[in-house]
């Protein structure tokens, strides 16, 4: 029951990420990538540093190890929001799903650590539904669908970090940590090339939409979960993230999906509603 819980709210956080693709590729057409980046995770940063209070001199250690994990972050936010420039909402959100393929290889790679079968099972699965999901083909891609497939790549590094440390560490201020490292990263670019604050009011919008909602309470969430799910079956769960970046994508930006595509977002959430069954049957034995 527990496991079904988590399972919701990473879910409705996926959800809250597959809205923002829309809102943030319409915001960084009227202002600049890196100062919007910056804003946002300063944002988030001072969001959860009121919230966390005291509990940052108690926890430091998780502060410090949080930063390391934002770095990562920062570097995958850059290749994703650079790569908006030059892609689909629904494309962005459909390429950067392929993180969770990389993330058994981060696993292993990092942490010496090697999936179960019932997890290979349904990560090949979700693999399958993503690819039918994106029409994937090394042949097409273009400039925005590589920046994005880079920033998959920092996301399945970022999935295996944090499924690993956050059992150890307190998860708001590790959140608090990530937040700050992203601002940090941000903030330099933007004074190596400086801009004006934004004075569209459409862009504040976007920029506290996710500073708050997708990164101060999103990634509080990601790592309370990963604190108590492993880091597969999380990317299982995150595989929702492009289906809901589709829907929105449909919704808000008029984008179309074809009938295969369509099928491949069907697999992928039966691949995740398997996995919950398959395990949480497994845990009771």
């Amino acid at each position: 029951m527990r496991d079904l819980f988590l399972t919701f709210l990473l879910i409705c956080v996926t959800a809250i990420w597959g809205s923002t693709f829309v809102v943030v590729q319409d915001a960084i057409e009227q202002y600049p990538v890196i100062p919007f980046l910056a804003i946002r995770f300063i944002v988030a940063t001072i969001t959860l540093a009121i919230v966390s209070g005291r509990q940052v001199m108690i926890w430091r250690n998780s502060l410090i190890t949080g930063t390391g994990i934002g770095l990562v972050l920062a570097l995958g936010y850059l290749f994703q929001t650079l790569g908006l420039r030059y892609t689909t909402p629904t494309k962005s959100g459909l390429i950067t799903g392929l993180c969770i393929v990389l993330v058994p290889l981060c696993d292993f790679l990092c942490f010496r650590l090697t999936p179960n079968k019932v997890n290979l099972g349904v990560l090949g699965v979700s693999a399958v539904g993503m690819i039918l999901l994106t029409g994937f083909s090394p042949t097409g891609l273009g400039l925005g669908d590589t920046l994005t497939f880079a920033c998959a790549i920092c996301f399945g590094l970022h999935i295996s970090l944090l499924s690993y440390y956050a059992k150890k560490h307190n998860v708001r201020v590790l959140a608090l940590g990530q937040m700050a490292a992203a601002g940090v990263f941000f903030s330099t670019l933007w004074i190596l090339r400086p801009s004006p604050l934004p004075n569209n009011q459409g862009v504040w919008s976007a920029i506290l939409i996710t500073g708050i909602l997708a990164s101060a309470v999103g990634f509080t969430i990601q790592s309370y979960v990963q604190k108590r799910l492993s880091s597969i079956r999380t990317a299982v769960i995150l595989t929702t993230e492009p289906v809901f970046a589709a829907i929105f994508g449909y919704w808000l930006a008029g984008d179309r999906l074809s009938t295969t595509q369509l099928a491949g977002g069907c697999l992928i959430v039966g691949a995740m509603l398997s996995s919950e069954l398959l395990l949480s049957d497994k845990s009771q034995k």
